[in-house]
């Protein structure tokens, strides 16, 4: 069974690392609406609809979902997700179970640490216990680095529609 705590120091810093539970929503909450500021270019004073908050509230609560968090000094350096996806099973995906990694991320503070990969690799094994054939992951150039450090490869076999894009 994948290790639910780990507790590492590195540079005389000791991070903390653990799945988070329902306790963590406030924090784990802030910390993802500043990564997403931060990772979309939005300034400090951005604003988040009711219904955004709210709907990211309740799928930390409630989705299918698991994540990692990284705790120095008391306070959240780190998170990391994984969704979760059930579809019909493939000769290649025989269990139709996937995952989805999503919204790692570092305070800037604490990068360059191992930290994101610490979080990441716990969340891998949690998808593996769970059946998941495969994970995926929407990656920023910065990130790739790191994502094929975990094992990670680029694919050629994905095509996404987004909503509202096509004309």
């Amino acid at each position: 069974m994948t290790s639910r705590k780990k507790r590492i120091t590195k540079n005389k810093k000791v991070i903390e690392y653990r799945f988070a539970d329902d306790n963590d929503i406030d924090a784990l909450l802030q910390v993802r609406l500043d990564m997403l500021r931060v990772v979309n270019s939005l300034g400090q004073d951005y604003t988040y609809s009711d219904d955004f908050v709210r709907a990211s509230r309740n799928y930390f609560l409630n989705g299918d979902q698991s994540t990692v968090i990284g705790i120095s000094d008391d306070r959240i350096v780190g998170c990391a997700s994984i969704c979760f996806i059930d579809v019909m099973p493939t000769f290649d995906h025989p269990t139709g179970k996937r995952a989805h990694l999503m919204n790692v991320y570092t305070d800037a503070a604490y990068r360059r640490q191992g930290i994101a990969y610490q979080m990441t690799m716990m969340l891998i094994d949690a998808a593996w216990e769970r059946g998941a054939t495969e994970i995926s992951l929407d990656a920023t150039e910065s990130g790739r680095a790191l994502y094929r450090k975990c094992g990670f490869r680029d694919s050629e076999e994905c095509m996404v529609l987004v909503r509202g894009s096509r004309e």
